[in-house]
C-alpha cells in the first residue's frame, strides 16, 4: 500500500467521484494498518509550466541585471525577487541572527511551496519589476510564455 494519496481536483463532481472511488478505499486500507493518519486538503502547488516560467524570468534577470553594484547568480536573484515580492504582499521577511552567530540570515517564503495563484503573482511581479528598470530586461521567449497561458483565465498550461 502506498504511504500517500494525492489527487488534483478541479470541480465538485470530480471531487465527489474521487472521494467515492479513491479516498474511501485508501482510508479503509490505511486505517486497517492501525496507524494514525492525517488528511490534508490544500490548494494545488505551482505547476511544472509555472516553475519553468518563473525560472526563465529569474534567469533573464540574472543574465542582464546588476544590483548593489554586482552581478548575482540565479539563486541570489530568486531570493532577492521573492523577498521583494513578499514585502509587496505585507508578508513576513525576517532578518534574524545566524544560528552560528556569524552574521544574519533572511527568512521568507520558499517558492516550492507557492500555490498556483501565488506563483502567477510572483511571475507577474518579476516581469513588472524587470520591465520598469532604466534598462529594461529583454525577456526571452521562455519568459514571455504567451503560448502557455490561457488568455481567458490566466491559467498556465502544463
Amino acid at each position: 500500500m502506498s504511504e500517500s494519496l494525492s489527487i488534483a481536483l478541479c470541480n465538485r463532481q470530480q471531487a465527489w467521484a474521487a472521494i467515492r472511488t479513491q479516498v474511501f478505499g485508501f482510508l479503509a486500507q490505511a486505517l486497517q494498518a492501525e496507524r494514525r493518519w492525517t488528511l490534508t486538503i490544500r490548494p494545488e502547488n505551482r505547476s511544472d509550466a509555472q516553475n519553468r516560467l518563473l525560472h526563465a524570468r529569474i534567469s533573464d534577470v540574472a543574465r542582464q541585471c546588476e544590483w548593489a553594484g554586482k552581478r548575482w547568480d540565479t539563486e541570489s536573484w530568486k531570493r532577492l525577487l521573492t523577498a521583494a515580492w513578499c514585502r509587496t504582499r505585507n508578508e513576513g521577511v525576517e532578518m534574524v541572527p545566524a544560528i552560528d552567530g556569524k552574521g544574519f540570515d533572511v527568512l521568507y517564503q520558499r517558492t516550492s511551496k507557492l500555490s498556483r495563484a501565488e506563483c502567477s503573482d510572483l511571475c507577474d511581479f518579476i516581469m513588472a519589476w524587470g520591465s520598469s528598470l532604466d534598462t529594461p530586461v529583454r525577456w526571452s521567449l521562455a519568459s514571455l510564455g504567451s503560448d502557455a497561458v490561457d488568455p481567458a483565465t490566466g491559467e498556465i498550461f502544463a
